[in-house]
């Protein structure tokens, strides 16, 4: 049932692309992460999935949902872990856009929508909560403290990652469709030639 539900889904969308939008000459391009982790969803091992998306002038040119390594003990462990992916991710792009460009694009803003994370990376300091979280997850923390990194707070309404981590329910999976760029282009094409015909 979940094959031919995947099946119908493809067929109906084999028409929809990502849509990169025109960007004026000269303006600097913006990288935005939203991150998100669905804790303990897999009902065999406990393990939660970790999805994240990368855009750069609101068109993803990067994503990601994978099971996360380890079991996390908490929801905050969870999307800290999950987070701390997409930073390594986040950096390697921001890395590539300025030795292709020679220019400084600063910090990546990454969204996440669990505050509790957000504190857990922004304190220097290990304690009982953390320290049994792996190190190579704290590789987040250290681009934080650093500046490389910008960790915003997104209402969860606005997690556009929840779609590579959860199902969610079908108006719901569509606006967020539509927020990260991923639309028909063929209705697109048809519309923009009715706006030439009669502009």
């Amino acid at each position: 049932a979940a094959a031919k539900r995947i099946l119908r889904y493809i067929r109906g969308t084999m028409d929809y692309g990502i849509l990169f939008p025109n960007t004026d000459k000269g303006n600097q391009c913006e990288l935005i992460a939203y991150t998100d982790s669905n804790w303990c969803g897999d009902a065999n091992d406990r393990k939660s999935t970790a999805g994240y998306l990368s855009l750069l002038n609101n068109a993803p040119i990067a994503w990601c949902s994978k099971k996360e390594s380890v079991v996390a003990l908490s929801s905050c462990e969870a999307e800290y872990i999950a987070t701390s992916l997409c930073a390594c991710q986040a950096i390697w792009l921001v890395n590539l856009m300025e030795e292709m460009t020679g220019e400084d694009h600063g910090s990546v803003t990454m969204n996440i929508d669990n505050i509790s994370a957000i504190n857990l990376a922004k304190n220097p300091v290990a304690h009982g909560k953390s320290k049994h979280i792996e190190m190579r997850f704290h590789y987040l923390r250290e681009q934080v403290n650093n500046g490389r990194l910008c960790l915003q707070h997104c209402k969860s309404e606005e997690q556009i990652a929840d779609i590579m981590t959860k199902s969610v329910q079908t108006e719901l999976f569509k606006r967020m469709r539509n927020m990260i760029g991923l639309t028909s282009l063929i209705a697109r094409q048809n519309y923009t030639r009715k706006i030439k015909i009669f502009g």
